[in-house]
């Protein structure tokens, strides 16, 4: 890494005062959400600039503050890398070291809207039923220590509690993580657990916040290091945190916010809907279900990235047919959006040799992706009297994936809040039947409707028998020329 180049600075230009804050910044908001607030603020002025917040780790604020907190976004297309200068953060707070400073500024009157990318499993809710986790231990530890919160929901709470004290009207909650109905789900998770707080504070979120649900699209690699010095090299200064995103991007919000108070997001190509539902469905489904079935049986069948699991004939063939027979047949598509073209086009983005998005990075926390992503079109084909092999054969993927182990006997590095139970689960099993029956058996992943359907289950059966006599590429192939 380059040592002797001058370090990344923020442009000079004045800096808007803060309207946001973001918790768990993480690349993809950077890439996406940070850059579209970013060019609002260009194109129609307002102040909108952003405190983000770790909610772990200070990794983000070291490498950053010495930037002055601004960062490349790099365009990964077919055709070159196109780098720009984001300069939208007006600092970064580590929640661990300092949790009453995130809740002043998430209190004070400036910020307006709290957005939110912690993944599905950062909202402390069972993904099967869509509630709170009481059990969780930061859920436990925030109603013991309202004034010191460790979770999302937590800080969202007490933030929320200051704020009516105070007098100030409540922040809207802008969740942009891939949970179906996302406005609906956290209302519904921060409503539950202000109900344990002070029920007359969640009569006022419930009757005065807003929960916008939302759909967020844009491929975004984990930045690798030799990014930073191919970046270095093209530019002649360091950045220690830029961020890798393909070209497309899309982002859909139902426009309904406190008092009308959010960035001019019409101006730089926002979609603001009344109901983000079927765009969150076509996405959650087409995208993000066939990613994740991608990545179980691609890094089965030995596939580092999604470009490479596509470039396969077979995996091509595959993810051709789960769209085609399996999840656009119970879609229904948004106004004027065309499924088959929409497919196409995803397809296109998958083998977009410039982005290199590891199925080992997608294969994580599928016990919280999964029931968003998969469990929802397999329950809607048995509904419909049809059995979606392809989808089963990817839970079956999963269920391998989670017992540790690949194809070649190696280890797998299986990161899951619910890993070791998943491991357990599967260690006991002595036959495909009693792995899958034991997985099956978790309620907070696969709801009783179906894990009691036994066509499913003998399906799901059939499917791991095959990936373990025959593995993943081959059992794919033989699917394909069915």
């Amino acid at each position: 890494m380059p040592a002797d180049l001058p370090r990344l600075h923020c442009p000079d230009t004045a800096r808007a005062k803060t309207g946001i804050v973001h918790l768990g910044l993480g690349a993809f908001y950077r890439a996406h959400g940070a850059v579209y607030i970013a060019e609002a603020m260009k194109a129609s002025g307002g102040d909108w600039g952003i405190v983000g917040v770790s909610l772990v780790r200070p990794d983000q604020r070291d490498l950053l503050a010495p930037q002055g907190f601004a960062y490349t976004a790099v365009e990964l297309g077919p055709d070159g890398e196109k780098p720009q200068v984001v300069g939208v953060l007006n600092d970064v707070l580590v929640a661990p070291e300092n949790p009453a400073a995130v809740l002043e500024i998430m209190a004070a009157p400036g910020t307006r809207i709290v957005t939110s990318t912690v993944t599905e499993k950062g909202y402390c809710h069972e993904p099967s039923t869509g509630r709170l986790n009481r059990e969780h231990p930061d859920i436990v530890h925030d109603l013991a220590h309202p004034e010191a919160p460790k979770s999302t929901i937590g800080f969202l709470v007490r933030a929320l509690a200051k704020r009516r004290a105070a007098g100030i009207r409540p922040f809207t909650v802008l969740c942009c993580d891939n949970l179906p109905e996302n406005g609906r789900v956290v209302r519904g998770i921060v409503l539950e657990f202000a109900t344990l707080v002070d029920q007359g504070l969640a009569d006022w979120i419930a009757a005065e916040g807003r929960f916008p649900s939302t759909m967020v699209d844009r491929i975004v690699p984990a930045t690798k290091p030799e990014d930073v010095d191919r970046l270095s090299g093209q530019t002649g200064v360091l950045d220690l945190s830029p961020v890798m995103h393909e070209p497309f991007r899309q982002w859909v919000v139902e426009d309904d916010f406190v008092d009308g108070e959010r960035p001019d997001f019409a101006a730089v190509g926002v979609e603001l809907v009344k109901d983000v539902t079927p765009y969150e469905h076509m996405k959650l489904r087409c995208l993000n279900g066939t990613h994740s079935s991608l990545a179980y049986l691609g890094y089965l069948a030995g596939h580092e990235t999604i470009a490479d699991t596509v470039a396969d004939p077979v995996f091509a063939a595959f993810v051709k047919r789960l769209w085609s027979d399996e999840i656009v047949p119970v879609l229904d598509p948004p106004p004027g959006v065309d499924l088959s073209r929409y497919t196409a086009s995803l397809f296109d983005r998958y083998a977009n040799p410039a982005i290199r998005h590891r199925t080992w990075q997608i294969a994580m926390d599928g016990s919280q992706k999964l029931p968003q992503r998969i469990l929802g079109t397999v329950a809607e084909n048995l509904a419909a009297g049809r059995m979606p092999k392809g989808l089963c054969l990817a839970i079956a993927a999963w269920m391998r994936y989670v017992g540790g182990v690949d194809e070649k006997g190696q280890a797998i590095d299986v990161r899951d809040p619910l890993a070791a139970e998943l491991k357990q689960i599967s260690d006991r099993g002595h036959s495909a039947a009693e792995k899958v029956d034991g997985l099956l058996s978790i309620r907070k992943i696969f709801p009783e409707q179906l894990a009691s359907n036994k066509s499913l289950r003998d399906e799901l059966v059939r499917s791991y028998e095959r990936l373990v006599a025959n593995g993943a590429g081959a059992t794919v192939k033989d699917m394909t020329h069915a």
